[in-house]
């Protein structure tokens, strides 16, 4: 389970200091999905500027500058690519003609391999799945909703996606994985964040509380762009894979491979309600829950599958 971050200061309303304290609360309420790596990308006259390191959020030390106005973060668990290496951490850098891009990903992708094979991909040295999103993109020499339609509809797995350009335009790619995203109008400021409970517990310490902010909508299969001056503009991509994928996965497991136990501090009914809790922002009713925990999942194995798409 990992988490994406960021913010977009359309309005010019707040200092690179002010954004730097911003972006170290997000990150840091971000840990609670990931600690083992942290990083963030940004433009400075015209440069995208990747800074990610093997350390939990709150240890990462970087400085925003004044002009900068939109900033890419995530924080990471790892499931794939030892993240000691640290060119197997999120941001990655892509180059697609004339764009250059970073992009974050949350989420588990499957066929990484299958499409660097099939596709004659270039071979890398990062181990991390999310990459082939990076490599795809860059096949069709391009950033733009029809690459990211592309690329979105070629991945299988879990994900949503966010990449940002030189040109400050923010892309996000809204698979089946949450991301929720306030926009401040009054402010120029949209903020994001993973989930809604990791960013309302960020925005009640920036002291915004005071200001009026309203929640964009994203379905699984919208792609949404947010330009430098804060206009929104939105695409789709086809989706039915993904859930196909996800449902026929998750049910024929427990028929395919035996169940084991685990400690039952994790296996308690306080820790199984709250993922039944979370179970609808990924598209299952709590009672679904219910019953894949009888089929012999536990509470930490469903976890994952909701955030990660392991099991």
């Amino acid at each position: 389970m990992c988490c994406l971050f960021g913010l977009i200061d359309y309005g010019h309303s707040f200092t690179g200091r002010q954004k730097q304290k911003m972006l170290s609360v997000l990150a840091s309420a971000c840990e609670i999905r990931g600690t083992d790596a942290t990083g963030i990308a940004y433009n400075m006259g015209g440069t995208l500027r990747i800074y990610k390191r093997p350390v939990p959020a709150h240890r990462l030390r970087f400085r925003i500058p004044d002009t900068t106005q939109v900033i890419l973060g995530h924080t990471r668990m790892t499931t794939q690519g030892s993240a000691k290496r640290n060119y197997n951490n999120h941001p990655f850098l892509g180059v697609a003609g004339k764009d250059v891009f970073a992009l974050a990903h949350n989420g588990m992708l499957y066929n990484d391999i299958t499409l660097r094979q099939g596709l004659h991909l270039p071979k890398t040295k990062i181990q991390t799945d999310s990459y082939i999103a990076v490599q795809l993109i860059e096949q069709k020499n391009a950033l733009n909703f029809d690459s990211l339609k592309y690329m979105a509809e070629q991945v299988e797995g879990s994900f949503t996606f966010t990449v940002l350009d030189r040109r400050d335009r923010l892309y996000i790619v809204k698979g089946d994985n949450p991301l929720c995203l306030f926009h401040f109008p009054s402010l120029g400021l949209y903020l994001y964040a993973s989930t809604e409970d990791i960013l309302r517990r960020a925005m009640s310490q920036m002291d915004l509380d005071a200001y009026k902010s309203c929640r964009i909508t994203l379905d699984c299969g919208d792609i949404l762009r947010i330009d430098r001056d804060g206009t929104l503009t939105r695409s789709e991509f086809e989706n039915y894979r993904l859930f196909t994928y996800w449902k026929a996965t998750l049910w024929d497991t427990p028929r395919q491979r035996p169940r084991g136990g685990l400690r039952s501090s994790l296996a308690s009914k306080s820790y199984l309600e709250e993922i039944k809790s979370v179970a609808p922002a990924f598209g299952y009713a709590p009672e679904e829950i219910d019953q894949l925990a009888e089929m012999g999942f536990s509470p930490e194995e469903l976890e994952d599958y909701l955030y990660c798409g392991e099991l």
